[in-house]
C-alpha cells in the first residue's frame, strides 16, 4: 500500500531524513517510534505530500511522489491525515467539520454528506454533540471528531500524527480505543506516536528512528522483547522502567 524508497530530506545544513526506505502492506498496522527530533513526523508528513523531500521516491496505492511531483489532489483523497493539533474549524459545527469536505472535494449532495457524517461520529461515539462547536468539546472529543473527518473521504490509509500528544491522560484512551478499532477493523494505518501500549498491542510493526534514520524494524512483539540495535534497547530501557 505504501512504499518509501530512500527518501532523504534536508533543511539547509541540517538532514531530516536520511536514506530511509519502508514497505507498508494493506491492512498494515505499522508505529514510527523514536526520540524527539528523530525525524518521525517529518517522514509520515512525505507520505501525503506535506514536507517534500529531496532525494528518493514514495508510492501509495498507484500514486507517485518524488521531488517536483505537486499535483496531490487525488493522492490526499486517498489518505487521511489526523494531527497532534485538531485542525478543526472552529467557525463551523461538529457536523459541518466532517460533512465540508464531502461536498467540496468529492462532490457529494449535502445530505448523503450528512449521512455519512451523522454514520462516522456514530461510530467514533459523537452522536450526541453534532450540533456543538470545537470549543465546546474536550480535547479526546475533538481528536474523535478530525478521525470521523479523515474517514469521511473513504480514505485507503490513515496517517496519525502523534494524535494523544495533546491530550490531557485522561482522554488518551478514547482516542487509542478508537485508533484500535480502526486496525481491527482493517484500515491501513501509519502512526506516529509514543503510546507504546497501543505499539505494542496493535500494531503488525514497528519503525524505531533516530537521526532521521530508519535504525530498525521489526514486528511489535519482537521490537519490545528483543530490539535489535542497542539505540533501541536503549530508548525503551528509558521509556518503559515505570
Amino acid at each position: 500500500m505504501i512504499s518509501i524508497s530512500h527518501v532523504s530530506k534536508s533543511y539547509g545544513s541540517f538532514q531530516a531524513l536520511k536514506d530511509c526506505s519502508a514497505e507498508i502492506a494493506r491492512g498494515e498496522v505499522v508505529v514510527i517510534c523514536g526520540p524527539s527530533g528523530s525525524g518521525k513526523s517529518t517522514l509520515i508528513k512525505t507520505v501525503n505530500g506535506l514536507e517534500s523531500f529531496d532525494v528518493g521516491q514514495i508510492k501509495v496505492g498507484d500514486f507517485r511522489l518524488a521531488p517536483g511531483v505537486t499535483h496531490m489532489a487525488a493522492l490526499r483523497r486517498s489518505v487521511g491525515m489526523v494531527f497532534q493539533s485538531f485542525e478543526l474549524f472552529p467557525h463551523l459545527s461538529v457536523l459541518s467539520n466532517v460533512t465540508i469536505a464531502q461536498t467540496k472535494v468529492l462532490k457529494r449532495p449535502k445530505a448523503v454528506a450528512e449521512d455519512k457524517a451523522h454514520a462516522l461520529l456514530a461510530r467514533v461515539g459523537l452522536s450526541a454533540h453534532v450540533t456543538k462547536y470545537p470549543a465546546q468539546l474536550s480535547g479526546g472529543q475533538q481528536q474523535r471528531v478530525a478521525i470521523a473527518r479523515a474517514l469521511a473521504l473513504d480514505p485507503e490509509v490513515i496517517l496519525f500524527d502523534e494524535p494523544t500528544s495533546a491530550l490531557d491522560p485522561e482522554m488518551v484512551n478514547e482516542v487509542l480505543d478508537v485508533m484500535t478499532s480502526l486496525a481491527r477493523q482493517g484500515m491501513t494505518m501509519l502512526c506516529v506516536t509514543h503510546e507504546m501500549g497501543f505499539a505494542r498491542n496493535v500494531a503488525n510493526r514497528v519503525l524505531f528512528m533516530d537521526g532521521g534514520e530508519i535504525v530498525e524494524t521489526s514486528e511489535a512483539a519482537t521490537f519490545f522483547s528483543a530490539p535489535a540495535s542497542a539505540r533501541a534497547k536503549a530508548f525503551l530501557a528509558r521509556i518503559l522502567r515505570h
